[in-house]
């Protein structure tokens, strides 16, 4: 949550979803613990608000927005392949030989998932929405609206504003949303009573704002300007840049984000996987004890499972986590420099597609807050890094929100009903 203009945020809080990521309630209920402990008169203040989520995190919901039965209830995470339906996917985006590729053409996509849950679907009505397009709804009371940088996986093109290849002409394309751009004002909070408005005590004239992904929420909080890249070292690892014109390539996304375009890719592999060895207190213990200036000569590649998605897009791509040294401190540098080389090779395969070089490397997410590993990573890449953890995806999501407030001014007396 932040004032309109101001620097810092009023009021940040973070937590762990409540339940697994997979379950859609987890993600409501954990939106509300955090909302409720915003202090209840900075709550009672609120003008708008905005959401960002997982990009590619993918749900099968009925039109009022709840869950389906059985293993339906869940969604597919945004790490999940669906080698099967790779072919289906690549032809229903239109991609093929002599046809560009699509950020949905691939396993690794939305659509793919979307297929699988497609195929598990028996008949009825029902709706695909991602997470941040799911909560969206909930703070609507309709599920009508997806938000572009969202969909992209899914096979919106933002260059023409359409559905990639023949997604219109399918029997099931009424599940697709109506395509928004991030930062328009969709109206008022729900004000039904067990909404989740009601559950976050927000005002009747509190306007929902259409957010973003996640890694360009952080973008947004960055400032970020040409010439730099933003990495965010979260649980998995997510590389930024803005350019010129749209490129495109495997696993790669390129989206319109507040007027310019934005190119980046995500790795599978990040800090999540370091926490499969080590907790945060051994984290930091660890890395004191890291000579980022030795190197360890050790090529390991960190990915928490089989599969990658950038910077090769590659469903059966193994990790190497082995060998093990003796020295915890030593595995934890090897991981790292792997990280830190997986990194390299993303800004390198940015640059293949006509990406500008870079000139620094901005970090926002808790792995900002490694100096050992800032150190690896500027040896690796030959630029300055700045580290930024204190740059949230959750404050680019407030100052989007107030930006949006101040171009669409809302009379506070009375809330309008959203149009359908």
């Amino acid at each position: 949550m932040a004032e309109a203009g101001a620097v810092e945020p009023l009021w940040q809080d973070s937590g762990p979803y409540p339940g697994p990521f997979e379950d859609p309630l987890s993600w409501r209920q954990g939106l509300i613990a955090l909302g409720q402990r915003i202090p209840l008169p900075l709550r009672q203040q609120l003008g708008a608000i905005a959401l960002d989520g997982t990009s590619g995190t993918l749900l099968l919901c009925r039109p009022d927005g709840s869950l389906l039965d059985g293993p339906l209830a869940r969604a597919l995470p945004y790490h999940l392949a669906c080698p099967e339906q790779q072919g289906a996917a690549q032809a229903l985006a239109g991609a093929g030989a002599n046809l560009p590729s699509t950020a949905a053409a691939s396993a690794s996509s939305s659509l793919a998932r979307a297929l699988r849950l497609i195929s598990m679907a028996a008949g009825g009505t029902w709706l695909l929405r991602h997470q941040a397009d799911w909560l969206m709804g909930a703070l609507l009371g309709h599920w009508r609206w997806g938000e572009a940088t969202n969909n992209l996986r899914l096979g919106w093109l933002q260059t023409s504003n359409t559905w990639a290849g023949s997604l219109e002409q399918q029997s099931w394309s009424r599940a697709l949303p109506d395509v928004i751009d991030c930062g328009t004002v969709l109206g008022p909070v729900d004000r039904s009573s067990g909404g989740l408005a009601d559950a976050l005590g927000l005002p009747p004239w509190c306007q929902v704002v259409a957010g973003c992904t996640d890694a360009s929420a952080a973008v947004l909080a960055s400032g970020a300007g040409p010439g730099d890249g933003i990495t965010v070292l979260g649980t998995t690892l997510v590389l930024k840049q803005w350019v010129a014109q749209p490129i495109s390539g495997p696993g790669v996304s390129c989206q319109r984000l507040a007027g310019r375009w934005l190119v980046g890719g995500a790795s599978n592999a990040g800090a999540g996987v370091l926490r499969r060895f080590f907790n945060d207190g051994q984290l930091q213990e660890l890395s004191r004890q890291i000579d980022p200036h030795r190197p360890t000569g050790l090529q390991l590649r960190p990915l928490p499972a089989i599969g990658e998605r950038f910077p090769v897009d590659d469903p059966e791509r193994q990790p190497v986590l082995e060998p093990r040294p003796v020295s915890d401190a030593l595995y934890l540098q090897a991981l790292l420099e792997g990280l830190s080389a997986i990194e390299a090779a993303g800004w390198q395969r940015l640059r293949e597609l006509g990406a500008g070089p870079l000139q620094r490397v901005i970090t926002l997410g808790g792995g900002a807050r490694n100096p050992q590993w800032r150190t690896l990573r500027q040896r690796r890449l030959q630029v300055p890094v700045l580290n930024r953890p204190q740059l949230s995806a959750a404050l680019g999501m407030a100052r989007l929100a107030a930006d949006a407030l101040h171009r669409q001014p809302h009379d506070r007396t009375e809330a309008r009903d959203p149009g359908l």
